[in-house]
């Protein structure tokens, strides 16, 4: 099938006289006519559900889908994009490893990876994502164990050459994982150049209406775990579930088995069944909204590109942006619905825009339906002086819009009215 029809389709196939819909499962336990037959669940021996902690079946309709959608051999839902960030690394690193990230990340998994990882005994470097392959590989040390980096970064924008980066992570016997959540699987699918684990937080674009918080891991199946040398986690026994080797027993699907059976089992990240339920929901519109989100974006990318009150615009769908030719190799379909641009005037300009919005709402999240619009010198990075704003990359005139799927002329007259308003 295509992509399109899997957004709808996939996942879940009713049986004769079985709801249409996928059904929600508010059950946190499930009934068993025998021990043993619940013993074998227990024992990995068998698949079925026996606590929602670990899994559901409206849960898992939609995990089906999304791996799916990515290309992979299977999918875990988490309780938001944070967790399925924490645990996708977890699920490989223990303390005395060390990761490589790009460096223009979102903020809050630099803060997991920089501090809160770096407790846990696990040390991080952030790269330059644009640097060469030659330069990158010198990061490399021997307890390496993943390198991670976002397909669209929030809210740099900038666009990761996924293919130098599974050639650095594959040289080294280390997997690639890749966060994908601007692009969705719709505008780029990391498994087809080489990435080996997929997250996404599904609280943006998969739902896309700013209803359900969630996150979601996915394993191509690609990487050899046994073969690295470098994860015995994966290919030696697992004292926890009477000795199973995940690798032996599950094959391509030992990385996911091992985070569901291991990390989600003891860490409780779990997705409630109704946020599946509306994850589902947004998923099967996801092919109509990304298009409608990047055909705007450019569009409003464009006006302000020729806008007097605009001093800077970014947004890699632009023919003149730095990152154009990954996104004609990687996006082709489009750059998804986020922009970031400057206010001539500063931070009095730029806040003074913002109040005047009228259909854009200010609000710290991005990628839903509607359009909204953060000014971080103001708000989210108050806190920071002007000197550290620099160091961040965030200037006091800039403004982060990420553009709705309304009709992209209300949008642009929307920041017209509102510019038309900073020097009155």
């Amino acid at each position: 099938m295509k992509i399109e029809t899997k957004c709808i389709q996939s996942g879940y196939s009713p049986k004769n006289g079985e709801p249409r819909v996928i059904p929600i499962c508010q059950s946190t336990t499930f009934k068993y006519d025998s021990c043993e037959k619940m013993g074998k669940l227990f024992d990995l021996e068998e698949a079925g559900y026996f606590y929602t902690r670990l899994s559901n079946p409206t849960t898992g309709y939609v995990e089906a889908k999304i791996a799916d959608l990515e290309g992979g051999v299977g999918a875990m839902m988490t309780s938001s994009g944070q967790a399925a960030t924490l645990i996708s690394l977890m699920n490989i690193c223990k303390a005395g490893d060390h990761i490589i990230s790009s460096s223009m990340v979102y903020g809050g998994t630099f803060n997991l990876l920089g501090v809160t990882f770096k407790r846990f005994g696990v040390d991080v470097t952030f790269v330059n994502p644009d640097l060469p392959l030659e330069e990158l590989q010198k990061e490399v040390r021997e307890n390496t164990k993943a390198i991670f980096g976002e397909t669209i970064s929030n809210p740099a924008l900038s666009v990761l050459d996924i293919e130098k980066f599974a050639t650095l992570a594959h040289n080294n016997k280390i997997p690639l994982i890749v966060d994908n959540t601007f692009a969705t699987p719709f505008l780029c699918r990391p498994f087809e150049y080489g990435a080996d684990i997929v997250i996404h937080s599904t609280s943006k674009y998969m739902d896309g209406h700013a209803t359900a918080l969630g996150g979601v891991i996915i394993d191509s199946g690609n990487f050899d775990w046994a073969a690295s040398g470098k994860f015995p986690e994966f290919t030696t026994p697992d004292d926890s579930y009477h000795g199973v080797i995940y690798t032996e027993n599950f094959g391509k699907a030992a990385y996911i088995t091992k985070a569901s059976a291991q990390l989600m089992r003891d860490l409780g990240s779990t997705p409630s069944p109704h946020n599946a339920f509306f994850l589902n929901l947004g998923l099967e519109t996801l092919h109509l909204r990304m298009k409608a989100h990047s055909e705007n974006a450019k569009k409003v990318a464009q006006y302000l590109e020729n806008n007097n009150n605009i001093s800077w615009v970014n947004y890699p769908g632009l023919e003149n942006n730095k990152y154009y030719s990954l996104v004609k190799k990687y996006l082709p379909e489009g750059a998804s619905g986020v922009i970031s641009f400057g206010i001539k005037g500063g931070r009095e300009a730029a806040i003074k825009f913002m109040d005047s919005l009228k259909l854009a709402a200010i609000a710290t999240h991005v990628a839903d339906a509607r359009t909204c619009a953060l000014h971080p010198a103001s708000t989210t990075h108050r806190q920071l002086t002007a000197e550290q704003l620099t160091e961040c990359g965030i200037g006091e005139d800039l403004i982060r819009l990420s553009v709705g799927i309304e009709n992209a002329d209300d949008v642009i007259a929307d920041i017209e009215q509102a510019l038309g308003c900073i020097n009155q």
